[in-house]
């Protein structure tokens, strides 16, 4: 169903999503070149950076492409398949984006907890590990979502009030009984997002702790600037993901749900 069916309000829309699609996708592939291209940025933190862009670059061109599409050629269709595939394809690189998220978070921790031992705990054999397990671990869950999808009855036409296939929006327009499901999401959900959240929190305050102990101006500017960026991804990240599902079990307006996911979707990764 799009965010709106305004048809003045369209072009605007399309010409919105071009925009910030084209910034991440061409942000994110500068991104990678440079950090391969430059051997003074072969580090862990540059590493998970040009891994945490890859995610955003297919996140992104899940759903907005698609969108983009419906609204250029005044059709709205997907086929089951399709929705089934661009919601566990959505799954996969959200995940993704929140494990690696957990990773930089980690690699700061050490970085100014334990400078000394930074070289020897974060080596590429842990590195790229950590980015291994992150994404099978990612793939498990996007399958276990197409998984569930797959079980449930639909009717034959549906309307989905979002502007992707949406995994809550799925069970709730079944038509088989879907409360086995919802509270296994809900469960999984609390564990990949409950987990690297507190990862990150005890981070950040193990890293706020160490900042403040040190005497010097510019050392404590050193260390937060080198966690700003990062800071911030997270808190929009997880404050506008937690707000849409956390809202969508409390109200009853999908639209609204719709319009805030554009946040997490389409913002976080520009």
């Amino acid at each position: 169903m799009g965010l709106s069916d305004d048809p003045e309000l369209q072009p605007l829309i399309f010409g919105l999503f071009l925009l910030t699609y084209l910034v991440t996708i061409l942000g994110n592939l500068l991104i990678i070149l440079v950090v391969s291209s430059d051997s003074h940025l072969h580090t862990p933190m540059y590493f998970f950076l040009s891994n945490l862009s890859i995610a955003d670059i297919g996140f992104t061109s899940t759903t907005i492409p698609k969108m983009m599409v419906d609204i250029h050629t005044h059709s709205r269709v997907i086929s089951y398949v399709g929705c089934v595939t661009q919601m566990s394809i959505f799954t996969l690189f959200g995940c993704l984006d929140n494990l690696l998220l957990t990773a930089m978070a980690y690699d700061r921790f050490v970085a100014i907890c334990h400078p000394l031992h930074y070289s020897v705990i974060m080596n590429p054999g842990l590195c790229g590990l950590l980015v291994l397990v992150s994404f099978f671990i990612s793939l498990l869950y996007s399958q276990l979502h197409s998984l569930m999808v797959s079980q449930l009855t639909f009717f034959m036409y549906v309307e989905i009030p979002h502007f992707f296939c949406d995994p809550s929006q799925l069970f709730n327009l079944a038509c088989s009984d879907t409360s086995t499901n919802n509270a296994l999401i809900y469960f999984m959900g609390a564990i990949l997002g409950g987990v690297p959240l507190t990862g990150i929190f005890f981070s950040y305050t193990r890293i706020v702790s160490a900042t403040l102990r040190v005497s010097s101006t510019v050392g404590k500017y050193r260390a937060f600037s080198t966690c700003g960026s990062h800071l911030s991804v997270v808190c929009l990240f997880y404050g506008t993901a937690l707000g849409v599902y956390l809202s969508s079990v409390a109200s009853h307006s999908p639209k609204k749900s719709a319009v805030a996911s554009v946040m997490y979707t389409v913002v976080t990764p520009c």
